[in-house]
């Protein structure tokens, strides 16, 4: 198989980026259709909330199985599993649109949520398999621009799709993006799995042998605790998230109430292209340094003092602005993020990314009901900031915890060479190397 002439990366994985950008683009466009049908069959904002923690519940929970499925399955086989069930969950609501029963809906929801975080587990601890340890920041920058495309349509398609062809039209069109998800990496059939051989060639450790206790010290044993303060923030990170996704409706009708959608369109498409700078940005800068927990949590805060910026009032050049930066940060902290979490051993990528998202989906989760209860009672700038400033708070720990560990590891390197100069010991060093950004 020929190499693209981008990044090294090979084509197959170029067609697969594609795929799952299309199968990303359904996703988007779903969560507008489903919320939208969801309250059309209660009736109430109770059951449109009833469907969104089933299907973040969901995600949760298959966060949790991810690893040990990616594991025993295969990735390649998980992937091709959760978007047949996609499909068929989708196709299901389409042909019923009519007359679906709330308990097909809520099984609708429950599946899309494991679903899309399976597939995502699989695919993101995948990556350095694919593309090989040199390449996974680029190829990392490259889904993140393909969902970042995908975002901006599915949200400005949602509204003409519903209105033209009605719910099953979106949920067919939904469907068929998972089914051309599916068929490419059956037809493509990249590796995903490293074997024994392959991971002993690059050095990488066997996990330690099971631990006792109960299942939190289960889930964390043998995991550097920087990667486990990295996942931390994440879900942190999250929590805030879901304060800016849920105040903007309420910012789009204040700044323009005859054209909401109009404002939100914008305010992500702008949000996309920040994204996409920062994969040009990232991927010419190849220096290990670039993807460590430093440049993860200065990129937190940039991203939190973006969107609170957004919250502000600015004139529109200026919200624009925020908007491109804020979009700058998230991709800048997406792709070094995945990229440090891939940097660890193949046996420990997919409890990692499960780990992972758990955190994304429970923190998305709380931040979702309690940014919206706070809503009742505050402006959106005061619930914005509040939730942004909790994240910012936990990057300047993490920051500070980072700095403090590499002070210690300096000064103990110091004394080391003191003490070995002192006492003109012979023989070779044999530290053990740092991983990228540590």
């Amino acid at each position: 198989m020929g190499r693209s002439p981008v990044a090294g990366v090979d084509r197959r994985f170029w067609a697969l980026v594609a795929a799952h950008g299309v199968s990303a683009y359904g996703t988007y466009l779903n969560l507008i259709a489903l919320s939208l049908f969801s309250y059309e069959l209660t009736g109430t904002a109770l059951g449109v909330g009833a469907v969104m923690a089933v299907r973040l519940l969901a995600g949760v929970t298959a966060g949790l199985a991810a690893g040990a499925l990616t594991a025993r399955a295969g990735r390649r086989t998980v992937m091709v599993a959760t978007d047949v069930a996609q499909t068929l969950a989708m196709v299901v609501l389409a042909l019923g649109t009519s007359g679906t029963a709330l308990w097909v809906l809520l099984g609708a929801g429950a599946v899309l949520g494991a679903g899309n975080t399976l597939f995502n587990v699989a695919l993101r601890s995948a990556i350095p398999v694919m593309v090989g340890q040199q390449n996974r920041a680029r190829a990392n920058g490259v889904l993140v621009t393909a969902r970042s495309v995908a975002t901006v349509l599915g949200f400005a398609s949602a509204a003409p799709v519903i209105a033209l062809g009605g719910f099953g039209v979106a949920f067919g069109v939904n469907a068929a993006s998972f089914a051309v998800s599916a068929a490419a990496v059956l037809v493509l059939r990249p590796r995903t799995d490293s074997d024994q051989a392959d991971d002993a060639g690059t050095g990488e450790q066997a996990e330690p042998p099971p631990v006792r206790g109960g299942w939190l010290r289960r889930r964390v044993a043998g995991l550097a605790g920087p990667l486990l303060g990295m996942i931390a923030l994440r879900g942190l990170d999250a929590l805030a998230s879901a304060s800016h996704n849920v105040a903007l409706p309420l910012a789009a009708h204040e700044a323009h109430p005859s054209s909401p959608a109009v404002f939100m369109t914008w305010f992500w498409s702008a949000w996309a292209v920040g994204t996409m700078l920062a994969h040009q940005i990232l991927k010419r800068r190849s220096h290990a340094a670039s993807w460590g927990e430093r440049a993860f949590a200065v990129g937190t805060c940039a991203m939190s003092f973006c969107f609170v910026a957004a919250f502000t009032g600015p004139p529109a050049p200026a919200l624009m602005a925020a908007a491109v930066a804020a979009g700058f940060a998230d991709g800048w902290t997406e792709i070094v993020y995945t990229s440090r979490l891939q940097a660890a051993p193949d046996r420990q990528r997919g409890r990692l990314f499960g780990l992972s998202a758990t955190a994304e989906q429970s923190g998305f989760a709380l931040g979702t009901v309690t940014a919206a209860a706070a809503l009742e009672a505050l402006p959106a700038l005061a619930v914005v900031g509040a939730f942004h400033g909790a994240a910012v708070c936990g990057a300047l720990v993490l920051l500070l915890l980072t700095v403090r560990r590499r002070d210690a590891r300096h000064g103990t390197d110091r004394s080391s060479t003191s003490g070995e100069k002192g006492e003109r010991t012979h023989g070779t060093s044999t530290g053990a190397g740092q991983l990228p950004g540590s």
